[in-house]
């Protein structure tokens, strides 16, 4: 038996939909949603699809929350719970780039200590974070979101060595280009900047997500299996697909020469891709 699984994130897109499909499974689920407005609307998705599942209010950057959500007995842990901010480095506000890490970073790794303490001490339990394929590779206008992604593949990393002789197991789920939404709001973020526009290296309003996007289904099949111990991998690059291209651009940094002061490809995708383009058949 599985026991108890918590998902942060989980009042919208891949955590809502996993911790939906393992309940309606019969599984012992914890829905940790970030504001109070999505514990109504996850439990009414709930309802509508028949299911008992178990929703709390968890802001994992909430020292509150963190605290409380410590007294659950959880037996998996899902780190889902993200945000991705779009821009330019050199343009990204300073709020803005310390609220990516504060979320992606930050609080999941807090949250994960106390959990991970009291699996060690009774030498069972599994933690799962939903990564990306941006912790392995980066895009143009990403740089922040990929460099959140990339700590957490550290931490992951660190956790899964430090906790092995403990019997606690770490994976990571790296989703790629995937067409929930996600990567399309990356690209309009800047539209609550609190700058000066007249400053920006960019014109974002001509900028959208520099990928043709696949359909979630494998991201939330995979996951579940993760989360139930079904596979044995410590991590999950989806599509799968995508994996000998992810090797190959993190091998290429090895010989990698400076730039020669023309427009890399991504960049010009990135002008000429519109929002949510779909993976062409």
């Amino acid at each position: 038996m599985t026991g108890t699984i918590l998902i942060t994130g989980a009042g919208t897109g891949f955590g809502r939909e996993v911790a939906l499909r393992l309940a309606g499974g019969g599984h012992d689920v914890i829905a940790g949603v970030e504001i109070v407005a999505q514990v109504a609307a996850v439990r009414a998705a709930a309802s509508e699809r028949g299911v008992t599942l178990r929703v709390e209010k968890l802001d994992v950057t909430d020292p509150g929350d963190r605290e409380n959500a410590w007294t659950w007995d959880v037996d998996v842990l899902l780190n889902n719970a993200g945000i991705s901010e779009g821009g330019s480095t050199v343009d990204i506000p300073a709020e803005r780039l310390r609220r990516q890490f504060e979320v992606n970073v930050f609080g999941p790794v807090l949250l994960t200590q106390g959990f991970a303490k009291r699996m060690a001490a009774r030498r069972s339990g599994r933690i799962v974070f939903m990564s990306s394929v941006a912790g392995l590779t980066v895009d143009p206008f990403t740089g922040a979101y990929a460099g959140s992604k990339h700590a957490v593949e550290a931490f992951a990393d660190a956790l899964d060595q430090e906790l092995a002789e403990f019997g606690v197991t770490v994976a990571t789920i790296n989703p790629g280009p995937f067409l929930t939404g996600f990567n399309d709001t990356m690209f309009e973020t800047w539209k609550s900047w609190r700058d000066d526009p007249a400053q920006r290296l960019f014109d974002y309003s001509q900028l959208s997500f520099p990928h043709e996007q696949y359909d979630p289904e494998p991201v939330y099949e995979r996951t579940v299996r993760v989360l139930l111990g079904e596979e044995s991998r410590y991590r999950h690059l989806l599509p799968t697909e995508m994996e000998a291209q992810a090797r190959r651009q993190v091998d290429a940094q090895w010989e990698r020469e400076l730039n020669d002061g023309s427009r890399p490809e991504p960049v010009q995708w990135a002008l000429d891709l519109s929002p949510a383009t779909p993976v062409r058949p």
